[in-house]
């Protein structure tokens, strides 16, 4: 009988982009900014050995979603920053910095930052840094559009290292397709994105020889040491203090009539002196200096007494939110404090859940999904991943297993390797997220050289994590971020 034909394998056809291009016009300091966007996906590929081939192959992996704004008219790339942009998370899409602070469109709160009556508006933001830099928006795996490609699973990028990897990637792929390599680069990050974002100033640098000018860190956390409670580390108790001091002042729970920042410099004082020295000394603190300190506690937290003997003077953010306010049933917000939650029970330990999230998520949502169709053209089915649960849940570091995450070293290298590295943090006083006096330790602690530290400028802002949905500190912000791009160019 005659041999049967091989039946060949039907080749799937290989993922391609999905890209957009609009045309469109912002006023920002009363001069009209002509702009294109490209919106869409970029199929991202990984090199992999064919064992059939026997040679490394190029395969396709995940198509990342990103929005690039472009200034019209330049003729010379090479003297046009481009500013990379991602939020934090992990698991969170780039649309907060996106539409609240760098975009030219703006999503609409009350001048305060808190929510409006739906349904919701967007505007054009005078306050954006488009005339400044172009800029790229980029969803890490998992957020937004960005999806693995068929037969690749999402799991594999939900890891420190990886994530690292891909971002990176991603944007040496952009820099090379749009003839963006002798342009000033920035990167700018918002809470785990300002860990991602450190951790590419040492990735693109190591990995793709590509030197950037700065990174515009906004309400930073690089050592993971200085937020994590636990039993065994004092550091988190000592620098979240002034925040919680911060919150007190804020609501009119301690007898203070000095202003914040000259009120915050004793509590500073305080926190790095006797505090810190009785947290060391443990049970061997004498009963006189304990109660000294229980003293000074009681008078910077508006917290009792009891609460803080209870509390064996170290005091836990989840039990601050819920414990600062209880008389009057309410609870603060952990990404901004000014912001007030109603739990259903008044007795709880912890706050039920974070009034920033339930004020934002809302109008960005509404905001997005129409931005995206009506304005920019790019359509899609899939839901758009703003907050995704899935990547947090799944999220590993085993790359620091038996110890915290932390990447201050690896910027610290960067901006010794790269003498003109400069650095922008931006730190809200209401932020009990990443508190601007743990980011001032972190930053206290590089080991720079002295010559590199006038690289370093922080800001401040009478915020929280998210200062620029409060009208005041997004116009300060501008300022501070238009002065820095200049400056590290």
């Amino acid at each position: 009988m005659p041999e049967k034909p091989e039946e060949k394998k039907e080749e799937k056809p290989s993922p391609k982009d999905n890209l957009v291009e609009s045309k469109h016009s912002v006023k920002i300091g009363g001069k009209e900014i002509k702009y294109t966007v490209t919106t869409g996906t970029m199929v991202l590929k990984e090199e992999v050995t064919d064992k059939e081939k026997d040679a490394e192959v190029e395969k396709p992996r995940a198509q990342i979603f990103f929005i690039a704004y472009t200034k019209d008219g330049v003729r010379d790339k090479a003297k046009r920053p481009v500013t990379f942009s991602f939020n934090g998370g992990p698991g969170s899409s780039s649309v907060w910095l996106h539409m609240g602070v760098l975009g030219p469109r703006r999503v609409v709160l009350t001048d305060e930052g808190e929510l409006p009556p739906p349904p919701f508006k967007l505007t054009d933001n005078q306050y954006s840094i488009l005339d400044d830099t172009d800029l790229v928006f980029i969803d890490p795996m998992g957020t937004g559009y960005s999806r693995p490609v068929e037969g690749e699973k999402a799991k594999d990028w939900h890891a420190f290292k990886k994530d690292i990897e891909s971002v990176g990637d991603f944007i040496r792929l952009y820099v090379t397709r749009y003839q963006r390599w002798l342009s000033p680069k920035f990167l700018a990050g918002e809470s785990y994105g300002t860990t991602r974002a450190a951790g590419l100033s040492g990735y693109l640098q190591e990995r793709h020889g590509m030197y950037l000018n700065g990174l515009m860190l906004i309400s930073a956390v690089l050592d993971f040491t200085t937020i994590d409670f636990h039993l065994n580390n004092e550091l988190p108790y000592i620098l979240f203090l002034p925040a919680y001091a911060a919150t007190a002042w804020y609501h009119d729970k301690l007898n203070f009539e000095t202003p914040l920042k000259d009120f915050l410099k004793e509590v500073e004082e305080f926190a790095m002196g006797a505090y810190a020295s009785a947290l060391f000394k443990g049970d061997s603190l004498l009963p006189e200096e304990r109660a000294s300190i229980v003293d000074k506690l009681v008078r910077y937290t508006g917290l009792s007494q009891g609460f803080i003997e209870r509390s064996n003077l170290r005091i836990i953010d989840q039990h601050f939110f819920k414990e600062l306010l209880r008389d009057r049933n309410l609870t603060v917000g952990r990404l901004d404090s000014r912001l007030l939650g109603i739990d259903r029970s008044g007795v709880t330990a912890t706050a039920e859940y974070d009034p920033l999230l339930t004020t934002v998520l809302g109008p960005y949502t509404a905001a997005f999904y129409d931005y995206i169709r009506t304005e920019l053209k790019f359509e899609s089915d899939v839901p758009y991943e703003i907050l995704s649960e899935k990547v947090a849940v799944n999220w590993t570091y085993s790359q620091f297993e038996n110890q915290y995450l932390d990447v201050a070293e690896t910027l610290r290298r960067s901006m010794t390797f790269n003498k003109y590295l400069k650095v922008f943090v931006a730190n809200g006083y209401f932020d009990l997220g990443t508190p601007y006096f743990a980011t001032e330790y972190t930053f206290n602690h590089l080991s720079l050289d002295p010559s590199l530290r006038g690289n370093i400028r922080m800001g401040y802002y009478d915020a929280g994590h998210m200062m620029y949905i409060h009208l005041p500190s997004l116009r300060s912000m501008k300022k501070d971020l238009t002065k820095f791009i200049k400056d590290a160019v």
